[in-house]
């Protein structure tokens, strides 16, 4: 009986879902399992040193926002991030799934902007995407730089962690797994 609650616990909540991935590895949302596919982690110089060459290549990088700034009357906006890789084993803070959070290199690989139109969840509130969020950018690079000479990605999709939701490498020491 014990066994059976528990996997019925489990199916509930993995049917529920989590959008920010507590797991021990990257799980791609339902909806971003197909460019999580296809997406390459390019290197963050050769996208800077010719981004023509990568305009049909979806590029797949996360970065921490450093700036939003609205472009567009059809709510898009250009977020100035900078680049982060991600570890392929998250931190946790204990052996249950739940304790884990998507974590990053805690260094900064260099500037890049998206273009993207938020979700209306993402657009405002505690949970809106703002200085220290992280996002994943799946996107294509246009020939233009940002105003910091970072790359820019015209994003097909992308995906949220708000502050306090994810980590850095720089936590592995508060972390026990």
């Amino acid at each position: 009986m014990r066994t059976l609650m528990t996997t019925l616990v489990m199916l509930l909540l993995g049917c529920a879902g989590n959008p920010y991935g507590y797991a021990p590895e990257y799980v791609p949302l339902s909806d971003e399992e197909e460019l999580n596919e296809k997406g390459l982690e390019l290197s963050y110089e050769e996208v800077r040193r010719d981004p023509l060459s990568h305009g049909k290549d979806v590029i797949a990088w996360f970065g921490v926002v450093e700036n939003v700034e609205k472009v567009g009357a059809s709510g898009e906006v250009r977020i100035a991030l900078g680049l982060r890789f991600h570890q392929q084993r998250h931190l946790c803070e204990d052996q249950f799934d739940s304790s884990c959070r998507v974590t990053i290199s805690q260094k900064v690989g260099g500037p890049f902007s998206a273009l993207l139109t938020l979700k209306p969840e993402d657009r405002e509130g505690r949970d809106g995407v703002h200085g220290g969020s992280l996002l994943k950018i799946y996107g294509h690079a246009l020939p233009d730089y940002d105003d910091r000479g970072g790359p820019i990605l015209k994003a097909d999709y992308y995906r949220h962690w708000p502050l306090g939701n994810f980590v850095s490498t720089g936590h592995a020491g508060n972390m026990k797994r």
